[in-house]
């Protein structure tokens, strides 16, 4: 039995929990922070047989590719506050992917 915690972005969570509960791939969904940009973040806490990783990472794979995306950003004076009158920077930044870790579940019990 392996637990799989896979940190995504939260714009591919649904898509992502979408694809496991359709091949029947239990999970618990947390509300996560950090990250370049400061966007928002899902945890999936995956509880899997062993020879059923490899699917779950497909799924990860497949929902949580990463991609080049336009960002727009505002520039900031002294002490992070925006100056909206000096116009926007966009920039091209990579997001996307998943951050997981796989770990060895000793025992395992459903109440």
């Amino acid at each position: 039995m392996k637990l799989i915690f896979a940190v995504i972005r939260d714009k591919d969570a649904n898509d992502t929990a979408a694809s496991l509960v359709e091949r029947h791939i239990g999970f618990t969904k947390l509300a996560s922070t950090g990250g370049f940009l400061r966007d928002g973040n899902t945890t999936l806490m995956i509880g899997i047989e062993d020879h059923r990783v490899e699917e779950v990472m497909e799924v990860l794979k497949d929902n949580c590719a990463k991609r080049s995306e336009m960002e727009i950003v505002a520039p900031h004076a002294t002490g992070g506050v925006p100056v909206w009158n000096l116009g926007y920077t966009p920039i091209k930044v990579e997001v996307g992917g998943a951050t997981v870790f796989v770990l060895d579940v000793a025992d395992y019990k459903k109440l």
